[in-house]
């Protein structure tokens, strides 16, 4: 098993680093001996939308895979970069669970400092898991969905990136072999289909999903319909706001990744989300439940 190694040959250059949105100040990068005692044991790092839903996992992680308590002795959890005010970081076990915020800008923030955190702690071979919601695309409503590859919302398998005034593409796809496992990691028995499907990332909630129920709208229904069957053609599954950067990257870094999300609706049958909260926690925790499995899978090869 080999440390993180990122490319980026400034930080081989650099003593100290701040990872600034994490509010982790690191004072010898070559040889931080405290950030390795807390964090060099990590070898999953998941990540969520939002703090609660990551709490959420921690405690499931807790009480079903039996890990040690991720928090202070007394059974409840620490938010690690609380002091950040940006994102929610509690750890359990060998398992980082991380709030991403919405959207592909504030995950890519989170994602370069958690690659230089791990890379800093001298973790080994560490693999990360989006754990998301999204709208499914001619799919049940609690359908767990494996992400193969990503697609921006020009139905292009690629991310698109400026980078000083110049698009940088990079291909959106994740480890074949991962989706696989985690595929094999849904059982018979569930009550819920698990799939390997394709995802698209939009970069808004309302118009880049083909909504018609934003502030402003420009096209027809029939609109909608066509490009959600061209969605269907490239065997989309569903459309979320992340996947196309985090595979890309993560894909340009040779760091194993992948992402399961469960769809709280058919976008083929409206835009307005209806299950209750008792169905949303329900089909939440479907996702966990398969990634859950996967973790423990990993952990006895």
């Amino acid at each position: 098993m080999a440390a993180t190694k990122l490319k980026n040959p400034h930080l081989d250059q650099m003593t100290t680093d701040y990872l600034y949105h994490l509010n982790i100040a690191i004072g010898d990068t070559k040889n931080s001996k405290s950030l390795q005692k807390q964090f060099g044991d990590v070898k999953f790092i998941c990540m969520g939308g939002t703090g609660q839903r990551m709490l959420m996992l921690a405690k499931y992680l807790r009480d079903n895979l039996q890990f040690q308590d991720g928090g202070n002795g007394s059974g409840d959890f620490i938010n690690l970069t609380e002091s950040g005010h940006r994102y929610a970081v509690y750890k359990i076990g060998p398992v980082l669970c991380c709030s991403h915020g919405v959207g592909i800008s504030s995950m890519s923030i989170l994602l370069h400092e958690l690659l230089k955190l791990v890379k800093y702690a001298k973790c080994k071979d560490p693999i990360f898991v989006r754990v998301g919601s999204s709208g499914g695309i001619g799919v049940n409503a609690g359908t767990v969905i494996i992400t193969k590859d990503a697609y921006n919302g020009h139905l292009r398998n690629q991310y698109e990136l400026a980078i000083l005034g110049r698009t940088v593409s990079r291909p959106a796809k994740f480890d074949e072999t991962i989706c696989k496992e985690i595929l094999n990691c849904a059982k018979k028995d569930d009550n819920f289909e698990t799939i390997i499907g394709n995802t698209l990332s939009a970069e808004c909630f309302y118009e880049g999903q083909a909504r018609l129920d934003g502030a402003s709208c420009e096209y027809r229904n029939e609109d909608k319909l066509k490009f959600l069957e061209e969605c269907r053609v490239k065997d989309i599954k569903n459309f979320e706001m992340e996947a196309v950067m985090f595979s890309a990257l993560m894909h340009h870094l040779d760091v194993k990744a992948a992402e399961v999300c469960i769809t709280f609706l058919d976008r083929l049958e409206g835009d307005q989300i209806k299950v209750t909260k008792q169905q949303k926690e329900e089909f939440e925790k479907r996702a966990f439940i398969i990634v859950g499995r996967y973790i423990q899978y990993k952990l006895k090869q």
